[in-house]
């Protein structure tokens, strides 16, 4: 199966004439075109008219070709088709709006680890080609230049790290970016530590909105137990946040204003189940140092807690990062 990808980009291209967004006016005209496919040098998409030997698959976005390999195309806004017995050989996919598309196709057994996953559709929803290669590297998909013919094998993908602490602070974007960080895995559970708060209104809506967020294929689990929680996981995790937690822990052994103790020894037990991870994880927690010193004994404390812990944790982690205004830092 030769496969040439014409144009990589959305309808309009990418960038779309007459616009002026900070995406689209760093780029020449006809950086990318409009999507298009031909397979083998006679067969184009949509797949319709077929010559002999060819057959569809996936309801019409999949192509099987004589030799047997099979390819398939998953635009923009087209749900995960159902699984089939061997994942595909190649997969060109929309992954700017919804990433985890490519973690239920993987869930489904159609993308394997030998699949090929190319990014199409590529448009203004992606502030510039650095930040999309970024992302890519986190999804195992690769983006190719117009015009470039693609061969099954590419793109192999590359190990995650096996620790992620994302740091930041309000509304800095760092929940979004851990999201994005494991948006194509199959399996993922999402770790919350905050309270239920019931008859707050303002925190049910930010949990709320969190959840509708979250890939609806991804586990859930409730605890401030987090020691337990990672030495014990069997798929990757996201844990959003640290500082929730210790602000639970803080009120679990009622140390606002008693003895904090048992919240170093708390503190000590998470950072060694962190240290010996069985699963990749990443965990999202308040960047406290850079704001005015509390003006409370327990608001020192805690910022004092969570600043040490942060510390800790990102000594025995492998990649760290702050997240300022949606833009990642590494450190």
């Amino acid at each position: 199966m030769k496969v040439l990808l014409t144009g990589t980009a959305g309808g309009a291209g990418w960038p779309e004439p007459g616009c002026l967004c900070a995406s689209c006016a760093a780029l020449p005209a006809g950086h990318r075109r409009p999507f298009g496919l031909v397979v083998d040098g006679r067969v184009t998409y949509p797949f319709r008219g077929l010559p002999a030997g060819y057959r569809t698959s996936a309801g019409g976005l999949g192509l099987v070709c004589p030799d047997g390999a099979r390819l398939l195309h998953l635009p923009r806004g087209v749900p995960v088709p159902a699984p089939e017995p061997a994942p595909y050989d190649v997969v060109l996919i929309d992954l700017l709006g919804r990433p985890e598309r490519l973690g239920e196709l993987r869930r489904a057994g159609l993308a394997g680890a030998a699949t090929t996953v190319v990014a199409v559709g590529l448009d203004h929803r992606i502030r510039s080609e650095d930040e999309l290669a970024r992302r890519l590297r986190l999804w195992g998909a690769i983006a190719v230049s117009d015009g470039t013919e693609v061969t099954p094998g590419q793109g192999v993908r590359a190990r995650m790290p096996r620790r992620a602490l994302l740091l930041g602070g309000s509304r800095s974007g760092k929940s979004a970016e851990a999201e994005a960080r494991l948006a194509a895995e199959p399996h993922v559970t999402y770790v919350a530590t905050g309270p239920s708060c019931a008859g707050d209104g303002e925190w049910a809506a930010r949990v709320r909105a969190h959840r509708e967020r979250r890939p609806a294929h991804w586990d859930t689990l409730e605890t401030t137990d987090l020691a337990t929680a990672i030495r014990s996981a069997t798929t990757p995790l996201l844990i959003d946040g640290l500082g929730t937690w210790l602000a639970a822990v803080f009120d679990e052994h009622g140390a606002w204003e008693g003895d904090r103790a048992p919240v170093s020894a708390r503190c000590d037990e998470l950072v060694a189940a962190w240290r010996q991870a069985p699963q990749p994880l990443v965990a999202v927690s308040d960047e406290v140092g850079m704001g005015v010193v509390p003006a409370t004994a327990s608001g020192r404390a805690f910022r004092d807690a969570l600043g040490r812990l942060n510390e800790r944790l990102a000594a025995e982690s492998e990649y760290v990062a702050l997240v300022v205004a949606g833009r990642v830092l590494e450190l």
